[in-house]
């Protein structure tokens, strides 16, 4: 299974959703410090929504085998410049929470998504479980297995290891 890596907002429900994907029963933790297990790395709010704290994201991406922008349906606005992805070295997914919500506009926030550079979205209600399924068959997913060669021959091409080469 791949290791996440999951970046939001505060209130994103970056820790809830990692409560949902062990199957675990909601509660409301505040997460004070970068926390990492097997499966998932969690982040602060606090590191996306500050300049001074941000390159601790970039730095804790090498942890994991994919990470993910999570982004509540009803967000108010967007913390991820476009193309996110250029300082990120992992497949970039994002999930979209709060899926129910009376504010929620899936649209916006997946085009913000899209915008960043996410190779897939998800959708994930963590009360009902909506999606976790989902997101757990691609975290199950192998990841590509390249030879020296073939990494070096991708390096010059400019693509990454997930990519396709034509």
């Amino acid at each position: 299974m791949k290791k996440l890596f999951l970046m939001g907002r505060s209130e994103a429900g970056k820790t809830s959703l990692t409560q949902a994907l062990r199957g675990e029963e909601l509660h409301y933790v505040k997460t004070q410090y970068t926390s990492s297990d097997d499966d998932t790395i969690d982040s602060p709010g606090e590191y996306a929504e500050s300049k001074h704290f941000s390159a601790g994201l970039a730095c804790f991406s090498f942890e994991a085998d994919a990470v993910a922008i999570v982004q509540a349906a009803d967000e108010p606005y967007n913390l991820f410049s476009p193309s996110l992805r250029s300082f990120i070295l992992r497949p970039l997914i994002g999930i979209i929470t709060k899926i129910d919500s009376p504010f929620a506009n899936i649209p916006m926030v997946r085009q913000w998504l899209v915008n960043a550079g996410c190779d897939r979205i998800f959708l994930i209600n963590n009360v009902t479980r909506e999606g976790i399924d989902e997101l757990m068959a691609y975290l199950a997913e192998d990841l590509p297995r390249l030879t020296l060669g073939e990494a070096m021959h991708r390096q010059s091409l400019g693509a990454s290891e997930w990519e396709e080469v034509f």
